[in-house]
């Protein structure tokens, strides 16, 4: 239900890419639909000039926990080549429903090869063709990449197709200008921030006996950046988007800290 969109915002988290030195942050951030909250997720940076290392956790919770169980966590490590993400190895484990799901896929010259799959892809998908797979990045490198970019330019244009064993989705942002959020208790944020709107579009491997037409249909959203440590670079604050199944969502970041050690953050942003 919830996996695929909260995979995309998960990734939206704190990046400082690009720095002359190696930073570490983690942040976490809450789900909401339909008034409920949906989702918690929890993600951890450290980066320098030269490479990157990201994990993201994130699970369901109240009435989507109790109807769509699940929790996942990825974990990409790569390098910087100018202002791409280049990664060299992607993880992600999770389960779903009580099922078991695993991606590992290891990048050889930038190629994707996937070392294991689970469940196969077989049985849920259309196969990606190989050459379609060719020179794509896992989402978690993709959204790093283009954050990179609104961190070192204030703006955030971008187009990345992404990978992951299953899906090859098309990712376009654009940038939208400075706006300001208000204060709210579900954010420890408030203030100026830059607006980047984006789109996500599904080009193959679609769900076998699906609605393919469905599935096509580009999905949009907005993710707001602003710096929120002291000389840090921006991070994603809050972020808006649109699901298949529980129509249109948002998420708040909720705490902030260094390292591994996200804690709630106390009070508004100026």
């Amino acid at each position: 239900m919830l996996r695929y969109p909260l995979a995309l915002i998960a990734v939206l988290s704190p990046s400082a890419a690009g720095a002359d030195t190696s930073t570490s942050l983690s942040a976490r951030y809450a789900t909401y639909a339909a008034g409920l909250h949906m989702a918690d997720i929890d993600t951890a940076v450290s980066t320098g000039p030269r490479t990157y290392e990201m994990s993201v956790t994130f699970r369901t919770t109240g009435l989507a926990g109790f109807f769509y169980s699940g929790s996942q966590t990825g974990i990409v490590r790569g390098s910087w080549q100018g202002g791409n993400a280049v990664p060299q190895q992607y993880i992600g484990e999770g389960t779903w429903r009580g099922g078991k799901r695993v991606a590992d896929i290891e990048y050889d010259h930038g190629q994707p090869k996937v070392r294991q799959l689970v469940p196969p892809n077989e049985t849920e998908r259309e196969p990606v063709p190989e050459n379609l797979r060719a020179n794509t990045i896992d989402m978690m490198s993709a959204m790093m990449q283009l954050v990179h970019a609104a961190s070192t330019t204030g703006r955030c244009e971008g187009n990345v197709r992404t990978y992951e064993g299953r899906r090859l989705v098309e990712i376009e942002a654009r940038t939208i200008g400075t706006e300001v959020l208000p204060p709210s208790d579900r954010s420890s944020f408030a203030g100026k921030a830059l607006r980047c709107d984006f789109s996500t579009r599904l080009l193959a491997g679609f769900s076998l006996g699906g609605d393919r037409a469905r599935e096509a249909r580009p999905m949009h959203g907005s993710a707001w950046l602003a710096p929120v440590v002291a000389g840090g670079a921006p991070m994603v604050v809050r972020v808006s988007f649109e699901t298949h199944w529980v129509g249109d969502a948002i998420t708040e970041l909720t705490g902030v800290g260094a390292g591994a050690d996200s804690t709630v953050a106390g009070g508004h942003q100026p």
